[in-house]
C-alpha cells in the first residue's frame, strides 16, 4: 500500500506537463510522510529527471508540480492537495508601484529619527531597553545586509527562494521594513524602533514583493529551528491556505510571536490573512496626526495600530525611501515586542497581545466606538512590562 501511493504521487509529479502546478501535498499522519520521504530517496535517483520537492516536515508534507487535482485523488483518506499560489505580496501602498518609487528625496547629514518613532515614544523608552539580543525574523523580499544603518544587526538568514544564494534584497521592501525595526546608525543615517535587535533576513519573496505559500511556510520552519523570538510578516493574502495556518499555529506552540500587517484596502471589519489568523499580532496603520490611516484595513480584527503613513527608512545599496502601508506599521510593532522581551525574556502571545493593547495611545476617530485598539506606545509598553 505504502509503495502503491508513491508510485502514484510520483507518477503525478513526472506527467505533469504544461498544465502542471505548484501544489502541497500534507500526509494525515507523520508516520506515511516519514515513509513516503524514505520511499522517494530511494526511487528519485533512478528517475531520468527528478521532480522538484521541497520538503515541510512543520506540517507533514511537501510542495511540488502537479496537474490540478480535478477530483482525482485516490488517496483523500492519507494526503490532502492544496494549492501553492504566488498569492501573498507585500503590504506597501500602492504596493503595485513598490517598484518604481523613487529612493529619498533629500540625503541624511546628521542621525535622524522618523517620525514614526518618535511618535509611537520609543527614544523615551530606549533608557529601559533597546531590544539588545532579540532575534527577529523578517521574512519578506530580503534585507540589503550592507547597509550602512543595518550591517551591524543583521546576524543570519536564508534564501528560501535560491538556497545557494544569500538573502539579499532586490526590492526594497524588506530593507525598509528592517530599518525601521532595528536601524542602528552612528553619526548619520536613521534609527529604529529597538536599535540593539538582531535581524534575520528570511527571503521568501521575490523582487516583484510576491511569494508561495510554501516559500513561506519553509521560512517559518527555518524560524523554529534557529529559535527566532518574533517573526515580522509584512505582507498578506485574500484567500485562506490550510497550510499556512498550521504552520503558524506551529511557530505559535514554540512559543514565537508572530506580527502580521492586516492590509491596505481601506476595509472595515476584513483583513488580509495571515493577520486574519488568532495566533498572529494584526497590526493597523495610523498617520502622524493619530488617525487611522485611509488605507488601512480596520475594525475590531486588529490588535494594535502604528505609524504607517509616509513612513522613512532605509532603502537598497545604501539609500532611503519613503513608503506607506500596514507593512510600515507592523515593523514598528515588532520592534516595540523587542523591548519588552529584551527586559521580560519570553512571554506568552496572548500576554503580549494584552500588554500592547493596555498600553496603547487614544486613536482620534471620527465617530465614538467601544473598540479598545489604539496606537502603539513603547514607553507605556516597556513600562508595563517593568511592572
Amino acid at each position: 500500500m505504502e509503495r502503491d501511493l508513491i508510485h502514484w504521487i510520483l507518477d503525478e509529479l513526472q506527467n505533469g506537463g504544461t498544465d502542471s502546478s505548484r501544489h502541497i501535498i500534507r500526509f494525515k499522519t507523520q508516520e506515511d510522510y516519514l515513509n513516503c520521504l524514505r520511499l522517494m530517496g530511494e526511487l528519485m535517483p533512478s528517475l531520468e529527471c527528478p521532480p522538484f520537492l521541497q520538503p515541510l516536515p512543520a506540517i507533514q508534507g511537501f510542495s511540488c508540480f502537479l496537474r490540478p487535482p480535478q477530483g482525482r485523488n485516490p488517496y483523500s483518506e492519507r494526503i490532502s492537495i492544496e494549492e501553492d499560489s504566488k498569492q501573498a505580496f507585500v503590504h506597501a501602498y500602492p504596493s503595485s508601484s513598490l517598484r518604481s518609487r523613487t529612493t529619498a528625496k533629500f540625503r541624511l547629514d546628521e542621525q535622524l529619527v522618523p517620525w514614526g518613532v518618535r511618535q509611537i515614544k520609543a527614544p523615551s523608552a530606549w533608557a529601559r531597553s533597546t531590544g539588545h539580543r532579540i532575534k527577529i525574523a523578517v521574512i519578506d523580499t530580503g534585507i540589503d545586509y550592507l547597509h550602512p544603518d543595518l550591517q551591524r544587526n543583521v546576524a543570519g538568514g536564508v534564501n528560501v527562494i535560491y538556497r545557494h544564494l544569500p538573502p539579499r534584497d532586490d526590492n526594497g521592501h524588506g530593507t525598509h521594513i528592517s530599518g525601521t525595526i532595528a536601524a542602528s546608525s552612528t553619526r548619520k543615517g536613521i534609527v529604529g524602533v529597538s536599535p540593539n535587535a538582531s535581524l534575520y533576513a528570511v527571503k521568501a519573496f521575490d523582487h516583484n514583493g510576491t511569494a508561495f505559500i510554501s516559500d513561506i511556510i519553509f521560512g517559518i520552519e527555518w524560524c523554529i529551528r534557529n529559535k527566532i523570538d518574533i517573526i515580522n510578516m509584512s505582507f498578506g493574502m485574500k484567500n485562506y491556505s490550510k497550510a499556512l495556518e498550521d504552520t503558524i499555529h506551529k511557530a505559535y506552540e514554540a512559543g514565537v510571536i508572530v506580527v502580521a500587517s492586516s492590509g491596505n484596502d481601506g476595509r472595515t471589519g476584513r483583513i488580509d490573512y495571515p493577520a486574519r489568523f488568532t495566533t498572529t499580532i494584526a497590526v493597523g496603520a495610523t498617520t502622524r496626526n493619530k488617525k487611522i490611516a485611509r488605507f488601512s484595513n480596520r475594525g475590531k480584527s486588529i490588535d494594535i495600530y502604528a505609524p504607517g503613513d509616509k513612513v522613512y527608512s532605509s532603502w537598497l545599496n545604501g539609500k532611503y525611501n519613503e513608503l506607506s502601508g500596514t507593512s510600515m506599521a507592523t515593523s514598528h510593532v515588532s520592534g516595540v515586542i523587542a523591548m519588552m522581551m529584551a527586559l521580560r525574556g519570553k512571554m506568552p502571545h496572548r500576554t503580549v497581545k494584552e500588554l500592547l493593547k493596555q498600553s496603547s495611545s487614544t486613536i482620534q476617530r471620527k465617530r465614538s466606538t467601544s473598540s479598545v485598539t489604539g496606537e502603539l506606545n513603547a514607553l507605556q509598553a516597556v513600562r508595563s512590562v517593568l511592572s
